[in-house]
């Protein structure tokens, strides 16, 4: 709650009464956007995914210094795990795993997130582990080839032996199942009719606030002081005795952790996946989304989440209708300038807000001191 609501700290009952409206609010947000339609609300699901995702490259980039263009990479490895176990490609086009499963893969939920969460993790120490000792620009170039080498396996992977059925993708991805509620259609839960979409938004949340309070804990942790001695001067830190090889490694297979279980959540929602979702400019988004928010703090990185993850959807609603009605045509699509305002909001913040929208607050500053310093410039 402190990191949230830094200024109720000396207040336990204020900060639990901001997080009750903030809890309340959550809940009823699709029954109040339910009347501009369920697409509203396939909004705020996928925004509760990218959520997963920046805090997940947050990590990596925000805590521990270390940039990463691939991210993207371990939100395809989660999405495809689920799409293999919960689907019929792999027992239409292995006889004997359709002779070991006569009655088609369709593993629990509870088995595959762990399962999505551990190869993510598996794949991010594969990429830390070569690139231990590349800083700036060199560990850019090498983990943005790492994002499209796994792009580009998953679009070629359909030939001598079909894994991932290549660019036509896999479908008939099972939906989610708990407690024997199937989120594919309709549920009546205590008399009150709840789509499907409402069903995923509401899974999503809860996995998006277990993802919050463990970045949380972590930020908190010592390992979490460790990423940022890092992050300041890694000389330093490994001259204070900081095993800076491990603890590398373990931002990177923590920070690919959340991107699998988020691409895990996106395969079974949609149904379908393909390497067209994970391209390049998915890494610059999610990246984006922690940079404007504001890097190593998590309510920035939310808000950025929020922000970008909304913003195309409100184009989307907006800009056709507007130039309609203006010019009776559309002249600028809303894709085009959706991001040439990307373009835009970066390079405003990156001159005016350097440390993003929300920045993290200034440790081991005088409140005092920092209020002067602000009257004085």
């Amino acid at each position: 709650m402190i990191s949230f609501f830094p200024k109720l700290r000396h207040n336990a009952a204020a900060a639990w009464i901001a997080m009750t409206v903030v809890a309340v609010l959550l809940i009823a947000l699709p029954y109040i956007f339910s009347g501009l339609g369920n697409a509203w609300v396939r909004a705020l699901a996928f925004m509760l995914l990218y959520v997963m995702l920046a805090l997940g490259l947050n990590i990596v980039v925000g805590f521990a210094g270390l940039l990463d263009l691939g991210y993207i990479a371990f939100y395809a490895v989660g999405a495809y795990t689920f799409a293999l176990l919960a689907s019929p490609h792999l027992t239409q086009n292995f006889a004997w795993i359709a002779q070991a499963f006569p009655n088609g893969l369709h593993i629990s939920i509870w088995l595959v997130i762990p399962l999505s969460a551990g190869i993510a993790a598996m794949f991010g120490i594969l990429l830390g582990a070569p690139v231990l000792k590349l800083r700036g620009d060199y560990l850019a170039i090498v983990t943005l080839g790492f994002g499209e080498i796994i792009r580009i396996f998953l679009n070629n992977l359909n030939a001598p032996l079909n894994i991932t059925n290549g660019p036509q993708g896999i479908t008939l991805i099972d939906p989610v199942r708990v407690a024997g509620i199937n989120f594919a259609g309709t549920q009546n839960v205590l008399g009150i009719a709840v789509p499907s979409v409402y069903l995923y938004y509401y899974l999503f949340l809860l996995l998006t606030i277990v993802t919050i309070v463990i970045c949380i804990r972590l930020q908190n942790s010592r390992l979490g002081r460790a990423w940022m001695a890092i992050r300041e001067d890694e000389i330093a830190a490994r001259a204070m005795g900081i095993n800076v090889r491990n603890v590398k490694l373990l931002a990177f297979s923590l920070g690919a952790t959340f991107g699998g279980v988020a691409g895990a959540m996106f395969s079974a929602f949609q149904g379908f996946v393909s390497p067209e979702s994970f391209v390049l400019n998915e890494s610059i988004i999610v990246l984006a989304m922690v940079v404007l928010g504001g890097i190593g703090h998590i309510p920035g990185v939310i808000l950025g989440a929020v922000l970008l993850a909304l913003f195309p959807e409100v184009l989307r609603h907006t800009v056709t209708p507007v130039q309609m009605a203006l010019f009776g045509q559309v002249i600028v699509e809303a894709e085009v300038l959706r991001m040439m305002l990307y373009g835009l909001a970066l390079v405003l913040v990156m001159l005016y807000r350097p440390k993003g929208l929300w920045p993290a607050p200034e440790h081991g500053i005088n409140p005092v001191v920092r209020k002067h310093s602000r009257l004085a410039a």
